[in-house]
């Protein structure tokens, strides 16, 4: 193929620093080796021991291992209305439409029944002729090879017009596949640094290779152009495999996703997403533009040393401006209150619009793309968190105007709950009586606080504690929860274990900056300042205890009351493991009878009576114990179902109709 723009051949150049001396350019050239890879990221590490797995082709197990979120109930199905391009048919396996992580290929044969509408021969239309980049006459064929499981497709697909119901169903995939790798990695790293198994656990890389083999990755049956389905502008990762595992960029450290010249049918590689992250000293990052580095020339210490080729994903990058193919754009960047200490987030899709060959601040030459963002697309996520950090620090120079009171707990809570309303002028939240903790009827401690356990230092493995867990505790070292269960027993005050104790994490209290706001969707909404992590507690539930009786005289006065038992078991959900070991059993213990009690909020509350309602919510709740041993009557926590980036609305599930909003019900 000749040149597809005006450049300089730099391969006929010598480099500058071979213009010294022979012995000055042996020495020179021993110390400045370029590296082989493509655009590596800075921050993350990636084992060589593991390095194979994402190497070779992946194995998929039988069907027998697959399973599939329809069996859910509730589960929408999408319909035939979405549209999508594609470079070649899909192999007709009806084995594979039972397999959720293969939905394209189902989605695919919607497309073709959609177009049967519009010809009245669907089997003769040309493969070709929605086709994302041209087709040379010679590469056509006339026969549809039946392809089986590949490392990565090499179908170019461009997913459009679905409905809200698509998005939903798709959401769903997203929200689920992303919840089993934060239990995975989570239950590897903590049962890695039981067994004393390194000095850090990569329970990452540990649960993306497992999620690989066991199929579970996301979106490997086609390379989507464009939107990743289920996946919105702000959504938050901690680790560049969870990137892989959902499809939004298929490296597990290059930083330029791209189909390569050799499976791309017209023989010319197209980028598909980048990741900007600043490994490059000669990228520019102005948010809705950017000056991005092409990959290559740097030595092991992250330097340029040598002139970059238009090669790779160089070409790529170019081969996308060419045809006009946008790209979707993830930074990353060091943030705190991350897991990895890092956070990848994506930010929406960008055109190619320029590209020229400069020289770099190393005096190399490099390549250089100006990226251009799309326009009415979401905010970015990236300035959604800077503008979170401004707030935390401060909030007045960020919102001159709204801010009602920066503390409703009046001191109660351990970091203050602010009131944010732009909208009116309700400041109903200031009316009630806070309340940090739930409140019980007397009779509920008379059984006392029962034994406890005699740890010193911390709660061991085997102590009581552990036992009265089913043997096991509920968080791991950093306060995460492992797996969710039908009740926990937390340390109380007859246990001889410091405040420290991996056992005491609920009856802390608030961790996080949460702001009370006005919606005109909700009435009343709350979020974070805070990026909060999957599996991390955010506070009680907390209000009056009624027992039965108290509670009908309330009702019969028209009342609203929150009752417990209609809390839908989404902790059931959080470190099943169903999916990746055959054996898996969810916990049953301990175990805890039907709840018989409500809660009045209507004159004391506390944060979380604010949340809203959703069927697919962020957030579950838990019930514990730690104040007392009355089974009948265990605390609500609520605990983080996803990571959560700041400002977004957390949501529980109230186990109400969805035609009701199950906060305002209570709040009114």
């Amino acid at each position: 193929m000749g040149s597809l723009i005006p450049f300089q051949d730099l391969n006929l150049f010598p480099d500058p620093a071979t213009t010294a001396t022979t012995a000055s350019t042996s020495a020179t050239t021993a110390s400045k080796i370029p590296k082989l890879e493509p655009k590596d990221e800075p921050f993350d590490e990636f084992p060589q021991s593991l390095a194979h797995t994402y190497h070779q082709p992946p194995y998929f197990p039988s069907h027998s291992l697959n399973f599939s979120f329809n069996s859910q109930p509730g589960t929408i199905q999408p319909e035939s209305n979405a549209k999508s391009t594609t470079l070649a048919q899909v192999p007709e396996n009806p084995s594979e439409e039972n397999n959720v992580y293969s939905e394209f290929y189902r989605i695919s044969e919607l497309f073709r029944n959609a177009f049967a509408d519009r010809y009245e021969d669907a089997e003769a239309l040309d493969s070709d002729s929605r086709a994302i980049v041209p087709v040379p006459e010679e590469n056509q064929v006339s026969a549809v090879v039946k392809r089986r499981y590949q490392p990565r497709s090499s179908e170019l697909v461009r997913v459009m017009d679905l409905r809200a119901e698509d998005h939903m169903y798709f959401r769903e995939i997203v929200r689920r596949t992303r919840m089993v790798y934060d239990s995975l990695r989570v239950f590897a790293e903590e049962k890695r640094r039981g067994l004393g198994l390194g000095r850090r656990a990569r329970g990452d890389l540990r649960a993306a290779s497992v999620m690989k083999d066991r199929g579970l990755w996301l979106n490997r049956d086609k390379r989507i152009v464009g939107s990743i389905p289920g996946v919105k502008i702000g959504d938050v990762f901690f680790f560049r495999m969870e990137l892989c595992v959902v499809g939004l960029h298929g490296q597990c450290q290059a930083g330029i996703d791209y189909l390569p010249g050799s499976k791309s049918s017209n023989g010319e590689p197209i980028a598909t997403s980048v990741i900007v992250s600043g490994g490059y000293e000669d990228d520019e990052d102005a948010g809705d533009i950017i000056i991005y580095t092409g990959h290559g020339g740097q030595d092991k210490y992250a330097r340029q040393c040598v002139h970059q080729k238009l090669e790779g994903g160089n070409l790529a990058l170019e081969r996308s401006m060419h045809y006009g193919i946008e790209v979707r754009v993830i930074r990353g960047f060091k943030y705190e209150g991350s897991a990895s200490g890092k956070v990848y987030v994506y930010d929406g899709l960008y055109k190619i619009i320029d590209t020229w060959f400069d020289v770099g601040k190393s005096g190399f030459g490099v390549f250089k793309y100006k990226l251009v963002r799309i326009e009415d697309q979401p905010e970015m996520g990236s300035s959604i968190l800077k503008l979170a950090q401004t707030l935390r620090t401060s909030p007045l120079s960020a919102r001159p105007v709204g801010y009602v009171s920066f503390d409703i707990s009046m001191k109660k809570e351990n970091i203050p709950v602010l009131f944010f309303n732009d909208i009116d002028s309700n400041h109903e939240p200031l009316y009630y009586e806070y309340i940090v903790t739930t409140v019980f009827p007397p009779h509920v401690y008379h059984g006392g606080n029962g034994s406890g356990c005699s740890c010193i230092s911390g709660c061991m493995d085997d102590c009581l504690c552990a036992l009265k867990n089913g043997g096991e505790f509920a968080y791991d070292q950093n306060g995460i929860l492992v797996r969710g269960k039908p009740l926990i027993f937390e340390c109380g005050t007859s246990c001889a274990c410091p405040p420290t104790c991996r056992n005491r994490v609920s009856q802390k209290g608030v961790r996080n900056r949460f702001e009370v706001f006005r919606s005109r969707e909700t009435n009343w909404g709350v979020r974070s300042l805070d990026l909060i992590q999957a599996g991390a507690f955010i506070c009680e539930y907390a209000g009056i205890v009624l027992t039965r009786e108290q509670a009908q005289v309330f009702t019969m006065n028209g009342d609203s009351l929150v009752y417990p038992s209609r809390f839908t078991e989404r902790w059931n959900e959080w470190g099943d493991l169903t999916q990746i070991f055959s054996d898996y059993v969810r916990p049953t213990h301990p175990s805890i009878p039907p709840l018989d009690f409500a809660m009045d909020v209507s004159r004391m509350r506390n944060v979380a009576c604010y949340i809203s309602h959703s069927s697919s919510p962020n957030v579950l709740v838990q019930f514990v114990l730690y104040d007392h041993n009355n089974l009948l009557f265990p605390h609500l926590m609520l605990f983080a179902m996803e990571n959560i980036p700041p400002l977004r609305e957390l949501s529980i599930d109230y186990g109400v109709a969805d035609e009701w909003t199950g906060k305002l019900r209570i709040c009114n």
